[in-house]
């Protein structure tokens, strides 16, 4: 049995580096324990648009970011898993702009099945990160 060497797939990751900039494969600090989320979505919603609600708590050191894209809202995981990423990719552009605090951006309704036929195109990415610019908009002027 002939088995393939396990550098096959190195070119994946060279193209990867060459597409993509250094500091846009940083990743954003991210929230991970159930306390952090709790404490978070304890201290009430900031803004909302539609689709979103953002929580924010105040905090002098930590910029960190959680999704919460509820199975209910988004029944298909690769739905939910575009959802999160383009949370994650809008956090890492905006982080250097807005100021220190844990925000948590939950998902608090569907995206019409009829209008985004596909779980994952191209219009449902841009109309979440179109809500999601809403979002922060919304914030600011709140």
């Amino acid at each position: 049995m002939r088995v393939a060497p396990k550098a096959a797939n190195a070119w994946r990751s060279k193209l990867l580096l060459l597409a993509y900039p250094a500091n846009c494969l940083e990743s954003v600090d991210k929230l991970t324990l159930r306390a952090d989320f709790d404490a978070v979505m304890s201290a009430g919603i900031v803004a909302r648009t539609s689709h979103f609600a953002l929580h924010q708590q105040s905090s002098e050191s930590n910029n960190r970011i959680g999704a919460v894209v509820p199975k209910r809202w988004a029944r298909k995981a690769v739905t939910r898993n575009l959802i999160k990423r383009q949370i994650y990719a809008w956090a890492q552009e905006k982080s250097a702009n807005l100021p220190a605090a844990d925000r948590v951006i939950r998902l608090r309704k569907t995206f019409d099945g009829q209008q985004f036929v596909s779980a994952n195109s191209c219009r449902l990415k841009q109309a979440v990160r179109a809500e999601l610019h809403q979002l922060i908009d919304n914030c600011a002027v709140a």
